[in-house]
């Protein structure tokens, strides 16, 4: 942690933050014609705001893009939000909102964690239903994890596993994981309020994509995960970032995989089944 307030002390790299932050995923070239500072110092900044674990990158091609990283933020809060009122630590979820929005145009969500595990307990834990019951809050994840097999949704241990059109689009064992993700179920609209007519508008919306990538890192794991393919102005895009009320998102999601590796427990569940990440 006192990495990313020393990250933070600098005027310059709150300035690389700000640039992210209205336009995420940039690349270095990027970077450097949007702000007045020289190739050089803006890489210098960037490799600081990656070690305190700010920004993380995802390779597209030949580019490397830079996204905020709001993990950081989330242990900023678990450390101290406990011990004052919600409504008197807003600046705090205020700031996580702001590192996990994008622009309406291209919305993405990249989110990157560190889990003292290996590569393979953690894939165990991203495939096999008896791991993902535990921190799905009770919901199963049902596939043989092959290309173009479809993955199916298991709300209980005597429910039939529910086909919600997801599929596996690529899955190398311990390294990388990708499939389709659901459109909003009426659950959903129950779960938000929405009445008949909203629930319909966001069925409208195309089907996004979620990706996992695997790196050891010690005695530990660097987990990403890159939700993208969103239609512009995408509700999915909010639910699953936890900018929804009640929706915890990916990252209530991944604090409890992290919980759930490391000490055996997931957090606790403070809503339904299956709404942590819609």
């Amino acid at each position: 942690m006192d990495d990313v307030f020393r990250a933070l002390a600098d005027a310059s790299r709150r300035r690389l933050l700000d640039s992210l932050n209205v336009r995420n995923g940039q690349s270095l070239r990027e970077l450097c014609a949007g702000l007045d500072m020289t190739r050089q110092s803006v890489s210098k900044h960037l490799a600081v705001l990656e070690a305190a674990n700010l920004v993380t990158t995802v390779r597209r091609g030949r580019e490397k893009l830079h996204y905020l990283n709001a993990a950081p933020i989330n242990a900023v809060a678990d450390r101290w939000i406990g011990r004052y009122h919600r409504e008197r630590a807003r600046a705090l979820a205020d700031l996580q909102k702001a590192l996990e929005s994008e622009p309406m145009e291209s919305p993405t969500f990249v989110y990157a964690t560190y889990i003292r595990t290996t590569p393979e307990k953690l894939w165990r834990a991203l495939t096999e239903p008896e791991f993902t019951r535990r921190y799905w809050g009770g919901v199963a994840l049902v596939s043989d994890w092959r290309p173009g097999s479809p993955l199916l949704w298991q709300d209980s241990p005597d429910a039939e596993p529910k086909d919600l059109g997801q599929r596996v689009l690529a899955a190398e064992p311990y390294r990388h994981l990708s499939y389709s993700w659901h459109g909003f179920q009426p659950e959903h609209a129950e779960f938000f309020g929405w009445s008949a007519e909203e629930l319909a508008a966001r069925l409208g919306e195309r089907r996004s994509k979620v990706t996992f990538d695997l790196e050891p890192y010690g005695d530990a794991v660097r987990l990403t995960v890159t939700h993208d393919d969103f239609s512009p102005d995408s509700e999915m895009h909010r639910a699953i970032s936890g900018q929804l009320d009640g929706s915890g998102g990916w990252p209530e999601l991944l604090a409890s995989l992290k919980s759930l590796l490391e000490t055996g427990e997931p957090l606790p569940a403070p809503q339904p089944a299956g709404a942590a990440a819609t």
